[in-house]
This record gives structure tokens, sequence and C-alpha cells, in this order.
């Protein structure tokens, strides 16, 4: 039990830490006094002209914000089979080599569509 105590006490510091610092350390050193300025959001010196809501985004941006996300998080599944290559053999081998050309395939169909150009 005492190689637990270690752990627990680990643990409780680790909880302490955040709500310490959010619920009794920063509203004594915050700024207390709210005005409108201070509520504007504020970018390069400029007062803000309108809403941020008013600007519309490329559909272009959405693209390549969802194929970064594809792309990545299809990266992840490289670790597992990579820790168990040896245990997989052959078959691991060929089901990755299958898994990757699915995604050079839509890769290369993106470039193809110039998705991934800026302009």
């Amino acid at each position: 039990m005492a190689n637990y105590s270690v752990l627990l006490v680990a643990a409780l510091g680790g909880l302490a830490l955040p709500v310490l610092t959010l619920f009794l350390i920063t509203p004594v050193i915050r700024a207390s006094r709210e005005n409108k300025v201070k509520l504007e959001p504020y970018e390069c010196g400029i007062p803000a002209t309108s809403l941020a809501f008013d600007h519309r985004f490329s559909v272009r941006y959405f693209l390549i914000a969802v194929l970064f996300i594809v792309f990545d998080v299809e990266t992840i599944f490289l670790f597992p089979w990579a820790i168990r290559f040896k245990q997989l053999g052959w078959f691991g081998a060929v089901e990755m080599a299958v898994f990757l050309a699915i995604l050079l395939i839509g890769y290369f169909y993106a470039w193809k569509r110039k998705v991934l150009s800026w302009v």
C-alpha cells in the first residue's frame, strides 16, 4: 500500500494545482474593472469596424482543414501497426499497403482537383 501512497499524493497534487490556480489565485490577481473598451476584441491596435461573423471564409480553407485532419488522423493508425509489425507478419504488411494506397489515391485526387493550392 505504501507504493500507492506516492501515486495518490502525485494525483492529488496534479488536481490541486489547476483548481487552486483557477479558483483561488486568478480572482486575486486579475483586473476586475470591466468597461466597453476592455471588452472589445483587440486586433493590431486598429478599432474593430465589423463583427467577426460578417466575414466569409472560402470553401477552400475548410477543404484544406478537413484534408489536414483526415491525413493527420489516419497517420495515427500507423503507430499500432508499427508496434505489432513482427506479430502481424505479411498479413499486416499487405493490410497496411492497402491502407496507404487508399490514402495516396485520396491525396492524388485532391492534388488533381487543385484543392491543395492556396491561390
